[in-house]
């Protein structure tokens, strides 16, 4: 005769599926019947954090540790208060935080044989010599931490641990040997080796490096993979939002901006109820694309929001000063946070540096920037990287009266930029071309290397990068009616009677794509924000009746 199953054991089943709310409730039940051995006290309060319910999970590890306590096993109760660490961290109360290592440390000094609990404790402290500008005590300590986890054969440990070398590695400037760690550490995580909870902090960790790397091609791939993990377990809200944030810079290189800012808020949603760790990259990108549309002061906004995290809203935001001639904050903004960052970090502000520089009118500190960022590239280099260094190099070969080399290497940049299917910097390079081929007097080629950065630039909605287009050709925002072409006019009397692009498309016989393109130039022709400006502006001055 088979016994029925017991609230226990079905909630034990349940975590083995990765079914959490269902384990959350059986675990519970069984806690409320008979309470729970410290082992399925830390289930729980894995399953509790996965779904979001901070207060619960602490209070579940907390229970544990107090458990291992009370049956004498230090090393479990080390353990619990390790990851209770890094969860304070987490949730932003470095108070507590603090409170716990110190009775983990007391805990680990007075174990009788060295265990696994002195390498989780480890980690923590690794982690604060990483954010705090000690990469090098950061790797050391990240080490040891694998040595005890392999030494004791705890996944869980050597991997963090290897997630904590590569990214270390990466910090410091060393790329390739950090990614290939990071690989290593993924063949685990998705083979299922790893615990959830570990296995979320690797995806999001090895993605934000692939970033910092510049690495497209690993982000595409392990995106996709923690996408279909994330998928896999559709009530969990831990990690959810930093899978978004992810997807939305992907999104945001494609030029698929609505749908990046759909992830962003999204990703804004999921930091909210659980996933706080997806704050910074969610309101960030969500300021990149208002930048890039030219909605300076909601870009502003976005990007505070981010900073409210502790990290900087750079270059996005010093990006966002220059095109509202704020050029001197943002050189000063840019120049103060290179003085104090780590290889990685630096590297990945230099192609800003380069803009911000030439913007204020300092071509030899431009150059500087852009032979730092090229000086490790080479033609082996990543794709991403080789695009935005010879990009940055046209850009200054332009300042510095080039002209037929920036032209060169502005359409290197461009053959890049096009396979990596990045059109908003495709576009740019476009530019670039039009200024070098109108600087050596080819006025045809220039013209047509503008109208093309144009028209991909009114697709993605990028306004001030149209209106940068429209000046260089000789066409001026601002002037009203007499800047407008007759097919522009038509579309403004339809846009002034309230109608959308699809019903624009409709009664003119062009696509969508199209209509977007002739909105996008009128709002720069006009030199107003919105539709609605745009109409106003219409009747205000009789162009519509």
């Amino acid at each position: 005769m088979t016994m029925p199953a017991t609230a226990l054991d079905l909630g034990r089943s349940a975590f083995s599926e990765h079914r959490w709310s269902d384990a959350l409730e059986s675990l519970a039940r069984a806690d409320a019947e008979g309470g729970l051995p410290p082992e399925d006290l830390e289930v729980v309060a894995s399953v509790a954090m996965l779904l979001g319910k901070d207060s619960e999970g602490v209070a579940y590890l907390t229970r544990a540790h107090d458990e291992y306590v009370v049956l004498g096993d230090m090393a479990g109760a080390a353990r619990c208060a390790a990851w209770l660490v890094l969860y304070m961290m987490d949730m932003g109360e470095p108070a507590r935080s603090s409170g716990w290592m110190a009775r983990a440390r007391h805990l680990v000094e007075g174990l009788d044989q060295p265990g696994t609990a002195e390498g989780y404790l480890m980690i923590p402290a690794a982690l604060g010599a990483l954010y705090g500008g000690q990469p090098e005590a950061s790797k050391e300590l990240f080490g040891q931490a694998l040595a005890v986890g392999r030494k004791f054969r705890d996944r869980d440990l050597t991997a963090l641990g290897q997630l904590g070398l590569g990214t270390a590695g990466i910090t410091l400037g060393f790329t390739d040997e950090g990614l290939e760690l990071l690989d290593e550490v993924m063949v685990s995580v998705t083979a299922g080796e790893v615990s959830p909870i570990p296995s979320g902090i690797i995806y999001c960790a090895v993605i934000g490096s692939c970033r910092l790397a510049l690495d497209v091609q690993r982000a595409h791939e392990w995106t996709a993979a923690l996408q279909r993990w994330c998928g896999d377990r559709p009530d969990m809200v831990m990690f959810s939002g930093q899978c978004q944030s992810h997807r939305a810079e992907l999104f945001i290189l494609h030029g698929a901006w609505d749908d990046a800012m759909a992830a962003a808020r999204i990703a804004q949603d999921r930091s909210r109820r659980g996933d706080p760790e997806a704050r910074w990259g969610a309101w960030y990108l969500e300021g990149e694309i208002l930048r890039m549309r030219g909605q300076f002061d909601e870009a502003c906004v976005a990007y505070a929001k981010a900073a409210e995290t502790g990290f900087e809203a750079l270059p996005g935001l010093a990006l966002a000063m220059v095109a509202q001639h704020k050029v001197a904050q943002a050189q000063a903004m840019l120049r103060r946070a290179l003085s104090g960052s780590d290889p990685a970090n630096r590297r990945r502000l230099l192609p800003a540096v380069v803009e911000v520089e030439l913007a204020a009118g300092d071509t030899p500190a431009a150059r500087a920037a852009a032979d730092e960022f090229a000086a490790p590239v080479g033609d082996a280099g990543r794709p991403l990287e080789r695009a935005i260094a010879a990009q940055a190099e046209a850009q200054v070969l332009i300042a510095e009266s080039k002209a037929a080399d920036g032209l060169l290497a502005s359409r290197k940049a461009w053959r890049l930029w096009y396979s990596l299917e990045a059109p908003y910097g495709a576009a740019t390079c476009r530019v670039l071309a039009g200024r070098a081929c109108s600087v050596l007097g080819d006025q045809a080629s220039a013209a047509m290397e503008f109208e093309a950065a144009q028209g991909e630039f009114a697709d993605l909605g990028a306004a001030p990068a149209v209106a940068d287009v429209l000046r260089l050709s000789g066409e001026r925002a601002g002037d009203g009616a007499s800047t407008l072409t007759v097919r522009e006019l038509q579309v403004l009397r339809l846009v002034a009677e309230g109608k959308a692009n699809k019903s624009i498309a409709r009664d003119l016989y062009l696509s969508e794509k199209t209509v977007a393109r002739h909105v996008s130039n009128i709002l720069c022709k006009l030199d107003v924000p919105s539709r609605v400006a745009a109409t106003k502006y219409a009747f205000e001055h009789h162009m519509v009746s």
